[in-house]
């Protein structure tokens, strides 16, 4: 019996009470709606239907059926059942007739029942379908530029950049038995200027006493005897000068052109010049420059001995110790000073210098320039026979003073003075690697030296004295900092021993943390406790105290001395005079730019990077490139002198270098356009030589400049 209401309406039985095929036919009714929903806007209106009759009251269960259309005939209706006793009515039949009665009356097709098997099959065939589709891309917005990315893919992490391979290192003797050889060679060299300056300096006081009208017995108006003389002392000044031919040809073979060999060429062809007049019996015309190219012996010979002071007083240097204390690499950041092996040092400073590859690359030319032009202006203008005469007043201009001083001089400047401090700089290739990026990493022994931090009195207030003092000092040697020297001294005095710190960290903040036998440990500044919520009692106020911390509770203060020493200072103003950067590396967490500037020059301006950046730097231990310098003395006095110095010789040898050139091609070009012209009285030696030597000038202030700082 279906239930009523009071208004004897029937009421759905309750949910559970359902049967299956009672749920299939509610979800077959509700897709007639759903679909009669979307027909319920035509694309062009119908006329409305003619309203239908209601049904008779006698039978309710019923429904009436709608009158068709007039131009569509209604599907025919099902033959009522033959009367009988009038059972119950059940609302579900009466739902199911009132939607076939609307959708005979829109004219919508009966759907067909839906099985519980026809749903789980067509389920699983839209599951399987979709599994069989590619996963397109997300679609590109109208307007975007960015290209598409593979999201579900992780991009493979990027390759690590391959570490430099190191440069090669050759055979190279020993230190000590290359100081022996480089005093044998400076000592046979030692005393080879001033004998061929007597033998070359009379043709030249000759010619200024005839250009002021004196008159020079057996000199004066005779080419002959002119000649002999020129001959005469041109032999002697090579003779006494052989270590420039030796060196100039010596080179060749290393394939090198260096102004030696243009001086040696220009005296071979100066002698063949006044051989020929004697020979040939032409003994009138133009002066011979013979006297200019024994000057050219005399500063070519100056500035091979020079060279050779500078590598002995470097090599003498370096021999002081096999293994030296400290030695100056060459990083990224620029000039650094470690612990590493002395290996490689002598083949740093075999390399050839700048001004040696600067004279390989552009002498050539000038040589052929030379040639060319000696042919030009004699053969060219009719005059076959004054070739040799044309050639050896290019030559020497070609090869000026200048040009075998441009290293010598400053090299044994600095190398001089290096050796007076105690260090050794590798040649020019060691002075231009650590001196190329203007910058030095400076640590705490570097600004402090040993004895410059003293402890000015300690206070305990929960651990002994011996413990305090023990933890103390293995948190400095954990962290490696310029205190570990000091509190060495305390551990040693107080009977204490150092502990394993495990857990070791570094803050930014100025402090260090560990774990010592399961205790937390703190210690630093006075910031630093307070940044960690440690409980400090009123009356201490360190600005360069040293607080130690266990568990969070404060057990010792020790106050240090930072006392500042007059070589750091110089050394200091030394780095600021030559536009030197210092990279402030310390681990101790007092030493920070504001205490560098209240102890030393307040124009003293140090970097200061990031906590992991002065670790890095400050854990450079280990070379991994060649030895640049070699230092055997402390403190930041000998280092920063060795790169400025460095930082000044490459400065004054690239400039002397650029000055002479500019002069060789000057000279040149002066020469040739002169002896084209046939002008050998504005040509006259001793207007060619003060021409070169009014370009050696320069180089000569340039080189006594490197070894003043």
């Amino acid at each position: 019996m279906t239930p009523k209401d009071d208004k004897n309406i029937p009421v759905p039985a309750p949910e559970d009470d359902y049967s299956l095929e009672e749920i299939l036919a509610e979800y077959g009714g509700s897709l007639e709606h759903h679909l009669l929903r979307e027909t319920e806007a035509p694309a062009d209106p119908e006329p409305p239907a003619a309203p239908a009759e209601p049904a008779p009251a006698q039978e309710p269960e019923t429904p009436p059926v709608p009158e068709p259309p007039p131009e569509e005939e209604a599907p025919p209706s099902p033959p009522p059942e033959p009367p009988s006793a009038p059972p119950a009515p059940d609302p579900l039949q009466e739902a199911e007739r009132a939607a076939a009665a609307d959708v005979a009356r829109l004219n919508i097709p009966h759907p067909k029942p839906i099985s519980l098997e026809d749903v789980v099959g067509s389920t699983v065939d839209a599951v399987m379908e979709e599994s069989r589709e590619p996963i397109l891309p997300p679609k590109r917005g109208l307007f975007s530029r960015k290209p598409l990315e593979e999201t579900e893919s992780l991009p493979p992490p990027p390759e690590l950049e391959p570490e430099p391979d190191p440069e090669p290192i050759g055979p190279e003797p020993t230190l000590w038995e290359a100081a022996h050889d480089a005093r044998q060679l400076y000592i046979r060299r030692k005393h080879t200027v001033v004998l061929p300056l007597v033998t070359a300096l009379p043709p030249t006081l000759f010619l200024l006493l005839e250009r002021y009208q004196v008159k020079v017995p057996y000199w004066s108006g005779d080419r002959e005897i002119q000649c002999v003389v020129l001959l005469v002392c041109l032999g002697l000044t090579a003779l006494l000068c052989r270590h420039v031919f030796l060196k100039g040809f010596g080179m060749l073979l290393r394939r090198r052109c260096v102004a030696e060999l243009l001086v040696s060429l220009s005296v071979l062809v100066s002698g063949l010049d006044c051989a020929a007049r004697l020979l040939g019996g032409r003994t009138g015309g133009a002066m011979p420059y013979a006297s200019v190219s024994c000057l050219g012996l005399v500063f070519a010979q100056w500035g091979v001995r020079r060279e050779s002071k500078g590598n002995y007083d470097m090599l003498r240097a370096a021999s002081l110790d096999e293994d030296p204390p400290y030695l100056v690499a060459a990083t990224s950041q620029g000039a650094c000073k470690q612990r590493g092996s002395v290996p490689g040092f002598f083949t740093t400073a075999a390399r050839s210098d700048a001004a040696t590859l600067w004279q390989t690359a552009l002498l050539p030319a000038f040589l052929a320039a030379a040639l060319v032009f000696a042919g030009l202006s004699s053969a060219g203008q009719e005059r076959g026979g004054d070739f040799l005469l044309n050639l050896s007043a290019i030559l020497p201009a070609a090869a000026t003073f200048s040009l075998p001083l441009c290293w010598a001089l400053p090299w044994s400047k600095l190398s001089e003075h290096l050796q007076r401090t105690g260090c050794a700089v590798a040649g020019w290739s060691g002075a231009q690697k650590i001196s190329a990026r203007r910058r030095m990493i400076v640590t705490d022994s570097d600004l402090f030296p040993p004895g410059a931090v003293q402890l000015n009195g300690r206070k305990l207030f929960a651990e002994t004295q011996e413990q305090a003092v023990s933890l103390a000092a293995s948190m400095a040697r954990a962290a490696g900092s310029g205190l570990e020297r000091l509190f060495n001294n305390l551990v040693r005095s107080e009977g204490g021993r150092y502990e394993k710190v495990d857990d070791f960290s570094f803050y930014e903040e100025g402090g260090w943390s560990g774990t010592i036998k399961g205790e937390s440990v703190l210690m630093g500044g006075i910031s630093f406790m307070r940044k960690m919520n440690i409980r400090l009692p009123a009356d201490v106020n360190l600005k360069t105290g040293v607080f130690l911390a266990v568990d969070k509770e404060l057990i010792a203060v020790f106050a240090v001395k930072y006392s500042p020493s007059e070589n750091v200072d110089f050394a200091m103003k030394l780095m600021q005079r030559s536009r030197i950067q210092p990279i402030l590396a310390s681990r101790d967490p007092n030493i920070t730019p504001s205490l560098i500037k209240r102890k030393f020059s307040r124009g003293a301006h140090m970097e200061y990077p990031s906590l992991s950046e002065r670790i890095a730097l400050s854990e450079a231990e280990k070379d991994r490139d060649l030895p640049r310098a070699l230092l055997f003395r402390e403190g930041l006095l000998p280092y920063a002198e060795t790169v400025a110095g460095s930082l000044r010789l490459c400065k004054a040898v690239r400039r002397a270098a650029a000055i002479s050139l500019l002069g060789s091609w000057a000279g040149t070009l002066l020469t040739f356009y002169l002896t084209s012209l046939g002008a050998y009285e504005l040509l006259n030696p001793l207007a060619l030589e003060v021409f070169l030597l009014l370009w050696t000038l320069p180089v000569l202030l340039m080189a006594d400049w490197t070894g003043r700082y």
